[in-house]
């Protein structure tokens, strides 16, 4: 089990607190695909980050994620945010999830299959060709994936981990996603709150760099992959 892995089971309350210092990504996702009345899956949804937008206006919301922990807190949040239920979680594997075939409109990831891509796992390329497979198999034929991953974080402009490098690139040249990055910065009341919300999870040497660089905002850089199928098929 990775260090994050025990996170996500641990200290799902501390990842929340963090998170919930980005910028809502509601938009980004409206430009590649309106979601308003449509069936989502929110893959690997955690503590609700992109569930938290899309819980309002979709029709219907799957939410998805390996640690109950995380998805407890999801739920919790959305009820708390009185949102008529339209959504369920269920814990399950990307690589195998019990959603039925085609009845998914748009399926929406972020910062969650490249703990399977990354190039650090053994047999990455088979788990992420078994991941694009079960998504097409729970999309309709006019169906949106949207993935986000980190493009670095700490950086302002894009420097992503060497070991995903290879998913993104295959992402792009071997299943036909188009890509654009955008900035997706922790914004903290001070230097000593960035530095409290974040070493958990980032460790001690990013936190060095915030209190070097003198950063409350802590700059993030995302990646946003996106592909549409069938007849819905065009450029952002």
């Amino acid at each position: 089990m990775s260090n994050h892995d025990q996170i996500y089971l641990s200290q799902a309350a501390a990842y929340e607190a963090m998170i919930s210092r980005q910028p809502d990504l509601s938009e980004i996702v409206r430009q590649i695909r309106p979601y308003r009345n449509l069936d989502v899956l929110d893959l690997g949804a955690g503590s609700g980050r992109l569930a938290s937008f899309l819980a309002p206006e979709a029709k219907t919301l799957i939410c998805t994620d390996a640690s109950r922990p995380m998805l407890d807190i999801l739920d919790r949040k959305l009820t708390e945010q009185n949102y008529v239920r339209n959504w369920i979680t269920l814990e399950a594997d990307h690589r195998s999830l019990p959603v039925p075939d085609s009845s998914r409109d748009i399926v929406v990831s972020g910062w969650s299959i490249c703990y399977l891509a990354s190039s650090n796992q053994p047999e990455w390329e088979a788990h992420l060709e078994r991941i694009i497979a079960e998504l097409q198999r729970v999309l309709r034929p006019d169906g949106t994936i949207i993935i986000f991953e980190t493009m670095g974080t700490g950086t302002e402009t894009p420097d992503p981990p060497e070991f995903l490098t290879s998913y993104y690139s295959l992402l792009e040249k071997k299943y036909g996603f188009q890509h654009q990055w955008v900035r997706a910065d922790y914004r903290f009341a001070s230097v000593e709150e960035a530095i409290e919300h974040t070493e958990f999870f980032f460790g001690e040497e990013l936190a060095a760099r915030i209190r070097s660089n003198g950063w409350s905002t802590l700059p993030e850089c995302a990646g946003v992959w996106w592909k549409q199928l069938g007849s819905l098929d065009k450029e952002m």
